[in-house]
């Protein structure tokens, strides 16, 4: 069946139109996601269609909104400074109905329009001069709005510089919102990089003692292979921290309450150590505190320099101070059964963020598609819309099977067999499904590199003596 746009060129074209094809841009398989702005690009000195001139007189309108807002924006900001030098001053002349030595009042500026305002001369030669400059400030802002509106209009009708031979583009914005998911990739700062294997609900995930449900749950396989024990040590830092700023922050809820400010000096001397507290925090005046303290409620900030870290001790004392067990590891109970687990588990606060591999970017699915022109292969990579190379090793796992049949097809009419390919869609087409391999088309590109090397390497029919 022949869609409108094909008769149509049938009309006009007559055979000619038979090899016309759709090239048009589509949005690969897989993508999803709103359309947010088109915008149409047309080729400067070619007659516009009505499409066209109806996104041109859209964006006109846009532009004349715009300029209309900025004006009226300069107009507030100006006519209030000119009210303020010009009201209780005295008006030697001024637009008909002003006697001359009237003193300038709300009332009076409310009988004249704003443009009047400007035609009131003022008694002092300084203020005269002041309400000029003013004027002439406003004028010339005016004069670069309407310049610069004229500038975006012209560049608007004028038409876009598109390659040789384009006559108009359409472009199509696609925003596309990526909610983290299973197969996404993320990262800490030690190395330690792995993919999302589930997300659950809040509510599913281990909680502790007081009801706060964990963010992540790592495999604790991740370090001892690796050795990149840095992120235990973040952990548990990071822990301690956190403890230490609660500390504080219960110190200033207290503080609100009874207007005693002890409790926060008590709360930062304990984060900070006695050392640092009479240095720089004890001679703060009260709002200073208050303030500092405020900036530490979600964790007190804590380095680890390389060659001069925390050792085992002041991890301890850092846990200690905040409340917590030295092992770092707290009680945690399933979310799903609300059981307690057999054993501590280490809980603490940790960097972890997204790296840009998501799984909507990488997951991928051919039928058929594009095949290698030399070797008749299919071509590999999404991009490419190519097949999934099945390796050496996969072949193996096929072997120990004793797959034969499933082994052949993949070296065969799933690969580089044409002319098997081709039958086994004739057989898919009637419903059959017996289909015969022919000799791969990788085999041939071989017997050709043989005889580059000067091998003459031909195959020869021979009937089988039964």
């Amino acid at each position: 069946p022949m869609t409108p746009e094909e008769k149509l060129l049938r009309a006009i074209f007559g055979e000619k139109a038979s090899d016309v094809r759709d090239t048009s841009l589509r949005v690969k398989p897989g993508d999803y996601g709103t359309v947010v702005e088109v915008r149409v690009f047309n080729r400067h000195g070619v007659d516009k269609d009505e499409r066209a001139l109806q996104i041109e007189r859209e964006e006109v309108e846009r532009l004349a909104r715009d300029r209309d807002d900025e004006l009226a924006i300069l107009d507030r900001n100006i006519y209030a400074r000119l009210k303020s030098l010009i009201l209780g001053k005295t008006a030697v002349k001024g637009p008909k109905g002003i006697k001359p030595g009237s003193e300038i009042t709300e009332e009076l500026l409310e009988t004249l329009t704003r443009g009047q305002w400007w035609m009131l001369a003022l008694e002092g030669e300084q203020d005269a001069q002041i309400v000029e400059a003013l004027n002439e400030q406003y004028e010339l802002q005016k004069r670069a709005l309407d310049a610069r509106f004229e500038d975006k209009v012209e560049k608007v009708r004028r038409g876009d510089d598109l390659p040789p031979g384009v006559m108009k583009m359409v472009k199509v914005f696609i925003a596309v919102k990526r909610k983290l998911q299973p197969g996404d990739k993320m990262a800490g700062r030690h190395g330690n990089k792995g993919v999302i294997s589930k997300v659950v609900p809040m509510e599913d995930m281990p909680f502790l003692a007081d009801g706060t449900p964990v963010d992540f749950c790592l495999n604790p396989l991740g370090v001892p292979s690796r050795m990149n024990v840095g992120q235990i040590l973040e952990t548990h830092m990071g822990w301690a921290a956190r403890g230490l700023g609660l500390n504080v922050d219960e110190a200033l809820q207290e503080y609100r309450r009874s207007g005693d400010l002890t409790p926060v000096r008590d709360a930062m001397k304990h984060a900070y150590g006695e050392d640092v507290y009479a240095e720089g925090i004890s001679g703060m005046d009260e709002d200073t505190l208050v303030e500092a303290a405020g900036n530490v409620t979600r964790g007190v900030p804590i380095a680890t320099p390389v060659f001069d870290g925390a050792k085992e001790a002041d991890v301890n004392d850092a846990l200690t101070r905040a409340g917590f067990d030295t092992s770092g590891q707290s009680v945690l109970f399933d979310g799903r059964t609300g059981e307690q687990f057999a054993r501590p588990v280490t809980v603490g606060i940790k960097y972890l963020l997204k790296l840009h591999h998501l799984v909507d970017d990488k997951i991928h699915a051919r039928s058929t598609g594009p095949y290698s022109l030399v070797t008749q292969q299919p071509l590999g990579g999404k991009a490419q819309f190519g097949g999934q190379r099945f390796g050496e090793m996969e072949v193996w796992a096929l072997e120990a099977y004793g797959a034969a049949y499933t082994l052949q097809e993949m070296l065969t009419v799933k690969s580089d067999d044409v002319a098997g390919r081709t039958k086994v869609y004739e057989s898919i087409v009637k419903g059959e499904d017996n289909f015969e391999a022919g000799i791969p088309e990788s085999f041939n590109v071989l017997v050709k590199e043989v005889r580059g090397l000067g091998l003459n390497m031909e195959l020869l029919d021979a009937e089988v003596e039964e």
